[in-house]
């Protein structure tokens, strides 16, 4: 799917406060310590919503950072780095993205030739290299039991699949460390990913040009820690944290982890 060029209202109005908290901040260049924050631009991935940053959001919010959490279309990884990359051009001054997941994918293409992306954060996160894809890099260390854990696909109308998380299946799979409840209503609320966005190569990759950081989960069942960690190291991570005792939904059990990565990447020269 090609993005559109159109904003719902909701986010034209988040855009606008961004860029207005944005204003004087005309390049990543601006003083970290003396000129206004950066953005944080937060993209979830597959099987999850923008709800999943609340706790994060909460906490860097309450920090004086302006926040983005936008919807991740979910449908094709080249239109999905697209649809952010429109995003990211109506922000004013100094950004640092975050992705979650497939989220991981989508900002390693999208920040490409952005000069205001000043760093990549990634959370129990895909950091593909070119030509690499979430199947291709989900298959190359064993322990991943997510295929298993798939409702029956949707057909669609063009060949490809919505793929979901069985709602039985989500909280021992997705978020183990999150309370019953809470995993239940994730469960019931998540995006669906078209399947062709998981086997589709990502293009040059821009963590090879910006500074990257790692938030890993332990105990995640979907992204084996082996392969975030292989990842990390590949993408020189300047700063890597381990959570064993999470899950893939480390952003939703652990914000405060999370959201003291970002600071840390956003302040540090």
């Amino acid at each position: 799917m090609r993005i559109r060029n159109l904003l719902s209202l909701s986010a034209l109005a988040a855009v606008g406060i961004a860029a207005s908290l944005g204003t004087g901040a005309t390049s990543a260049a601006a003083d970290r310590h003396h000129g206004p924050k950066p953005t944080v631009v937060l993209v979830h991935g597959a099987f999850a919503d923008s709800s999943s940053w609340h706790g994060v959001v909460s906490r860097l919010q309450k920090n004086g950072y302006p926040v983005l959490a936008p919807a991740n279309p979910l449908r094709g990884l080249s239109s999905d780095a697209d649809y952010l990359k429109q995003l990211l051009a109506t922000v004013s001054g100094p950004v640092v993205l975050v992705g979650h997941s497939y989220g991981g994918s989508v900002i390693t293409n999208a920040a490409v030739g952005n000069p205001n992306v000043t760093d990549l954060v990634y959370v129990a996160a895909f950091a593909p290299d070119a030509g690499e894809s979430v199947l291709g890099l989900s298959s190359q260390v064993p322990g991943s039991t997510l295929p298993e854990s798939l409702a029956p696909p949707v057909p669609l109308g063009d060949g490809s699949h919505d793929l979901y998380i069985r709602q039985d299946a989500y909280h021992g799979q997705f978020a183990a460390d999150v309370s019953p409840a809470k995993a239940a209503l994730s469960a019931v609320t998540q995006r669906p990913v078209r399947d062709a966005a998981l086997a589709e190569g990502s293009g040059a990759p821009a963590w090879k040009t910006i500074p990257s950081w790692f938030v890993l989960a332990g105990a995640d069942k979907n992204i084996p820690i082996a392969g975030q960690r292989l990842m990390a190291e590949r993408a020189g991570s300047r700063h890597t944290v381990q959570v064993d005792t999470a899950s893939h939904s480390i952003a939703v059990s652990h914000p405060d982890v999370v959201a003291d990565l970002i600071d840390k990447a956003a302040t540090t020269r």
